[in-house]
């Protein structure tokens, strides 16, 4: 699933996860692109379940910039140590707010346990602050971040 999740990412979204072309034109190009089609419909579902936390969210009492997050059983263990280290430190650095970590929280929580992964908790935060128009400067600074690490790696 997460497959196509990166592939609509990189060839359909526009600044929102609207996508541009009309759910069964999608499911075609990556039914012909080699997705299975159940793949196709649980990363459909996902961006879905974006939207949704997404108004749940924003429609909920505003979190104040100090509040503290306790993870459940479930979040800790899905999330890992690196994982939970990474969003601390996203919101340290003013990346995340308390909004959209829990955005972020809940769509990592959607994906199958075996699919996550840092690398793969990096592309949610980066499709949340995607989909977030009033956070354009940080989900640039958080490109910037994975690009450096990614260059970093390589000498």
């Amino acid at each position: 699933m997460f497959e196509v999740l990166m592939y609509l990412f990189e060839n359909y979204m526009d600044g929102s996860v609207a996508l541009n072309a009309d759910q069964d034109t999608i499911v075609n190009e990556l039914e012909l692109a080699g997705f299975h089609r159940s793949e196709i419909g649980r990363a459909l579902d996902w961006l879905d379940g974006l939207n949704k936390v997404q108004e749940t969210v924003q429609a909920a009492p505003l979190f104040t910039p100090h509040a503290i997050r306790h993870y459940s059983f479930e979040e800790s263990e899905r999330l890992g140590i690196q994982g939970r280290g990474f969003l601390l430190y996203l919101e340290q650095i003013s990346i995340l707010d308390p909004m959209t970590r829990e955005i972020v929280i809940d769509r990592i929580t959607a994906l199958d346990p075996r699919e996550i992964d840092l690398g793969r908790i990096k592309w949610v935060v980066l499709i949340a602050l995607f989909n977030q128009p009033d956070k354009k400067s940080a989900l640039s600074l958080l490109q910037d971040m994975i690009l450096s690490d990614a260059f970093d790696v390589l000498h």
